[in-house]
This record gives structure tokens, C-alpha cells and sequence, in this order.
């Protein structure tokens, strides 16, 4: 799908479900990273996350557009736009809109690997997600030096 294309089915959608037309731009953003897509509130374009749609389809991008537009339509009319509004709660009950958007599986990062350290002196035993430099840092009990176990 081209950005042109994303356009188009916004302003149906908005035409469709909110009876009020988009006049400005929606398009994608290649470098979203956390976020399904993105109201600008001063420009007033969204920005729609194109692996949304490349990994869970059309229907999963409808649900972000649906939910862009809930904060597209209530900053325009002056309405309360954001998540904790009443107004906007309401509106995305009305239109359907997911609240989140399902997450991504490729960018689910591993499970960083845990780096155990034993002292030499007390044996005291020290779990880090960080490599530690054994030649700078010593044992906090005792002071005596630190060996990688793990």
C-alpha cells in the first residue's frame, strides 16, 4: 500500500464513520517504532506505522486510523482528544476503535542474557544484564576480587 492509497481509505473511513471529511495528510512513517501510528497536533496529519500493516493486515491498520481520526476529529472541534478524555473514550466506543494495537512480534527484543560473578574471597555471587570489568570493580562485601561464573 503507497501513501496515496493510505490516504484514500482514511478519508473513507472518516467520511464513513465520523460523517465530518479528513482535510489533511495521512502517511507512513517508516520510523515509528513503539506506536501503531501518531496524531501531529499541529499539522494535524497522522503518521500510520507501515509493519502494522506488512505484519497484521488491513484490519489491524483500519483499527489505527479508526483511532487517529477519534483524536484527529475531537482536537478539531475542541473537544477533549486525549486517552484519558471522557469525549474521547466515548467516541472510540461509538466508532470501534481499539484502545492499543496489537504488538508487533519482530520487534520483541530477547530476554537479555544474565552475567553471574563470584567473588573469590566471601564466594558472594552477583547477577548482571551488564558486563562488568573485573579488573575495575571488586566485591562490595569484602573487597576481594570478582571472577565471571556465568
Amino acid at each position: 500500500m503507497k501513501d496515496q492509497e493510505l490516504q484514500q481509505l482514511t478519508e473513507k473511513l472518516s467520511l464513513e464513520l465520523f460523517h465530518k471529511p479528513f482535510k489533511h495528510t495521512a502517511f507512513f512513517n517508516h520510523r515509528l517504532r513503539t506506536t501503531g501510528g501518531r496524531y501531529m497536533l499541529r499539522s494535524h496529519n497522522i503518521e500510520i506505522n507501515r509493519k502494522y500493516y506488512e505484519e497484521h493486515g488491513v484490519e489491524e491498520l483500519i483499527g489505527i486510523i479508526k483511532h487517529e481520526l477519534c483524536h484527529y476529529h475531537l482536537h478539531i472541534e475542541g473537544k477533549g482528544y486525549q486517552h484519558r478524555d471522557q469525549d474521547f473514550k466515548r467516541l472510540m466506543k461509538q466508532v470501534g476503535a481499539p484502545r492499543h494495537c496489537t504488538p508487533l512480534k519482530k520487534s520483541q527484543k530477547p530476554a537479555a542474557k544474565i552475567k553471574m560473578y563470584q567473588c573469590n574471597t566471601c564466594q558472594q555471587i552477583y547477577q548482571r544484564k551488564k558486563r562488568v570489568d573485573t579488573t575495575r570493580f571488586v566485591c562490595g562485601k569484602c573487597r576481594g576480587k570478582l571472577i565471571e561464573i556465568g
